[in-house]
């Protein structure tokens, strides 16, 4: 990616954004070909959002995810364990600021060792199809390369063929063993354009954040004038009566 085209799908979605709140149809934009999807690293803030978005994933993509089919509790215990100082974690935010899609990668930086990482993502049932999976995936890519980092494993169940999918097409040496697979992908060193990338791409999920943060205020304003509305005259009505 580019900076010119990294500049140029920003400003599409942003334009598209405008045309949102002004009420034009969005069934057109749903697919994300060619436009800069707001992915934002998440933080200690984000913890009950993540908490959400992995309990609502049904027991198979459970399943998916983790290797096994993990209950409640493990997810909480994995919510509670994460590293946010260590690793990264991205998520892709709906319009009432609920995670739909979101990475973990996990950097592994032992002394002697070469440094490697570990990814892994999930995306709510509704929100798939729309490449959310493969968009987390390069932006986690982008931000191990800015690590020197410069290996990424992915492990994942031979039947998840999203993720498989994912790391195939970025060129990762795949590797089966019956019930699961092994994915090593070498990234190319940082430069100029992948620093730059990282950066225009963090200010601009940071500006969608505000501007779903400051429209979802908004929208919670209107609904509170309308309930006030719709008590004084139902108070009129009965006065009446």
């Amino acid at each position: 990616m580019t900076l010119v085209h990294t500049l140029a799908k920003t400003t599409l979605e942003g334009g598209r954004q405008m045309l949102r709140f002004t009420g034009a149809s969005q069934e057109q934009f749903h697919k994300t070909d060619g436009v800069l999807i707001p992915i934002a690293p998440l933080g200690i803030e984000h913890v009950a959002q993540i908490l959400a978005h992995l309990l609502a994933l049904s027991e198979h993509d459970r399943y998916l995810r983790f290797g096994y089919t993990a209950t409640d509790d493990h997810i909480q215990r994995y919510v509670a364990g994460l590293n946010f100082d260590r690793d990264e974690i991205y998520g892709i935010f709906n319009s009432n600021l609920e995670i739909i899609a979101m990475a973990h990668l996990a950097l592994i930086k032992d002394p002697g060792r070469e440094f490697s990482s570990e990814f892994g993502v999930s995306v709510s049932a509704y929100a798939r199809g729309r490449g959310y999976g493969a968009r987390l995936f390069e932006r986690a890519v982008i931000h191990a390369r800015n690590e020197k980092v410069y290996q990424m494993y992915i492990h994942a169940l031979s039947e998840n063929a999203p993720m498989i999918r994912i790391a195939r097409k970025g060129g990762a040496k795949i590797e089966r063993d019956g019930s699961e697979t092994e994915a090593f992908l070498s990234l190319p060193k940082r430069d100029l354009d992948s620093r730059v990338t990282e950066f225009v791409a963090d200010q601009y999920a940071k500006t969608n954040y505000s501007i779903k943060e400051d429209a979802k205020r908004f929208w919670s304003f209107l609904a509170k004038v309308k309930e006030i509305r719709d008590g004084v005259r139902d108070a009129r009505h009965q006065a009446a009566e």
